[in-house]
């Protein structure tokens, strides 16, 4: 969104009138529901029906349109159901956080890591209900493949999931975050022609996404719907609107936080979630002597069963490790992490009061409109707060018991 879109929504978000004629106090009057960026998802699908396949022409009044092809294929749809009137795409919408939550209660239930009554924090955030139901962003398709793709994980059927997993990054970018953890579950799940061939369906499904766009003017498909440089307003900032702006859009803190990102990913991968191989560099090595004489053994009679609570809980926390080094989390990115943060809060050691005060102050810094810099460092305390319980949190075996294999290997 650019910053004259920022500034006019910020007047119709809330206006401040006088009280009384001739009174000087003023008082708010709250709008029921203002577009963000429904307009611009409407502008660009026109376009693209109407026939445009160079990427440099799809626009909408909050600048280019800066997302992969799928978000054209989903929001299309939606316009022909919709007739691209906002009442009908919230009933849509409404049906989407319904399924979502549906499949975010399967990946729980498959896992049990919370008492039942704590399910019901899922269903308690107004922002996220105003994200999915009231602002209709792609944000809410992208995260539903997500989880349909971890459930998918959780009944091993990996190759499916792959590809669900690239059809939410052609929505938007953001789920790129769960890739480091996710390939690592590959690795430690399959056997390399396995791991090839679900990349390669992953891969062609985005070039097939992509074809119309790169079929004419490939340069521009590629660096505006992979944009890894974009610099994000400052006014939308809601973790780090605490830093100054110069700082923020400099590329040195960019650089910083791609740097921590790296180094928290590769600690928890050495010292968390591979432990029980060895730490990564063992397991990397132990995975390649494995491949190199199994010679591509299609029926992968080398690989474990990973337990459901270690795909869950290294996909979750690899995509929170991003969500905290992210330069700026707008408030429609909530939707990117909240579901996982019930499943975090209970792997942690903390105590239930402080769980729940957690979980309660991470919603609070979200509801704070706009963000303020007392709100932004809170966040990243609580966020930092919930990683180190993560991190001092004991690991648990990886592996399911698999008494055939070891029956036969007797």
């Amino acid at each position: 969104m650019g910053e004259a879109a920022a500034r006019r929504f910020v007047k119709q978000e809330t206006r401040t009138l006088p009280a009384n004629p001739g009174c000087f106090k003023s008082r708010k009057v709250v709008v029921s529901y203002t577009k963000i960026d429904w307009d611009a998802y409407m502008s660009q699908v026109s376009g693209f029906l109407a026939g445009e396949r160079d990427y440099r022409n799809l626009k909408g009044d909050t600048g280019p349109l800066v997302y992969p092809a799928g978000f054209l294929y989903v929001y299309s749809a939606v316009q022909f159901v919709t007739g691209g009137e906002v009442f009908p795409a919230q009933i849509l919408f409404g049906v989407l956080y319904i399924t979502n939550l549906a499949m975010i209660f399967l990946i729980y239930n498959k896992t049990n890591v919370l008492p039942w009554w704590a399910l019901c924090l899922l269903c308690l955030s107004r922002r996220i209900h105003s994200i999915f139901v009231l602002r209709l962003f792609n944000d809410c398709f992208a995260m539903t493949l997500l989880h349909a793709a971890i459930a998918l994980l959780l009944y091993r059927r990996w190759h499916l999931a792959m590809i669900i997993f690239s059809a939410a990054v052609s929505i938007k970018m953001n789920v790129l975050l769960c890739a480091p953890p996710l390939f690592l579950m590959l690795l430690k799940g399959l056997g390399l022609s396995s791991i090839l061939m679900a990349l390669s369906g992953a891969g062609m499904l985005q070039i097939l996404f992509g074809l119309p766009f790169l079929l004419v003017n490939p340069t521009a498909y590629i660096s505006r719907a992979f944009d890894l440089g974009r610099v994000f307003i400052h006014f939308w900032s809601v973790n780090f609107k605490f830093v100054p702006e110069a700082i923020f859009t400099s590329k040195k803190f960019a650089i910083s936080l791609l740097v921590v990102h790296l180094i928290l990913l590769a600690c928890f991968a050495h010292y968390k979630w591979c432990k029980y191989e060895g730490g990564l560099p063992h397991l990397l090595l132990s995975k390649f002597v494995t491949m190199k004489h199994s010679r591509f053994d299609p029926n992968n009679s080398h690989s474990k069963i990973l337990n459901n609570d270690h795909i869950v809980t290294t996909i979750f926390v690899g995509n929170f490790i991003g969500i905290i080094c992210a330069r700026s989390l707008h408030y429609q990115f909530y939707s990117w992490y909240f579901y996982s943060l019930p499943f975090m809060l209970w792997k942690t050691s903390f105590p239930i009061i402080i769980r729940l005060i957690l979980f309660a102050g991470v919603e609070v810094c979200w509801n704070i409109y706009p963000s303020n810099v007392y709100s932004s460092p809170l966040l990243l305390f609580i966020h930092l707060t919930i990683l180190w319980g993560l991190w001092i949190t004991p690991c648990e075996y990886p592996y399911k018991e698999n008494k055939d294999s070891q029956t036969k290997e007797a």
